[in-house]
């Protein structure tokens, strides 16, 4: 009797670490940390928009937000690409990206497989370049470090 009990739970144990596994390979985890990019102090933002593989879905319950304001973004394993749109102020106001010279308000596409093997420090815009070299940061792999700005009142006006 106590053998069976104990190759129920023996299988039962196989079982779910093979689930476990199984699930790690079908998902890769993205750490997000957020600056703004005329400060260079960290943000918080409180909303995330995720687009993957240029697809039209909004995948915002993929990302889990951090008390420290890092987030933690899971993907299924097999995305290319993602876009990311950072909402501020509890409100549907979006951040703009500093990644361009011209600060982009479409969708900044990120490379997942460059992200996972060597991190990705998106470029700064924003601020000026010698602003920029105060705080250049490094990514680690699997990391993704955006630079932002809130909009303009102008800005702000147009929408």
């Amino acid at each position: 009797m106590a053998r069976r009990t104990i190759g129920t739970l023996l299988l039962m144990w196989l079982v779910t670490l093979g689930a476990v596994l199984r699930a790690q390979e079908l998902t890769k985890t993205i750490n997000i940390k957020v600056f703004d990019g005329k400060t260079g102090k960290p943000l918080v933002p409180t909303g995330f928009q995720v687009r993957v593989d240029h697809l039209t879905m909004l995948h915002p319950d993929w990302v889990k937000a951090n008390e420290d304001g890092t987030a933690e973004l899971t993907i299924p394993a097999n995305t290319h690409d993602i876009a990311l749109h950072l909402a501020y102020n509890d409100s549907m106001d979006l951040y703009v990206n500093c990644d361009k010279a011209k600060n982009a308000f479409g969708d900044v596409w990120y490379l997942v497989p460059q992200i996972m093997a060597k991190g990705t420090v998106t470029e700064n815009g924003c601020a000026k370049p010698k602003v920029n070299e105060k705080f250049k940061t490094t990514a680690v792999p699997g990391e993704l470090i955006l630079f932002v700005r809130e909009k303009s009142m102008i800005e702000q006006m147009k929408d």
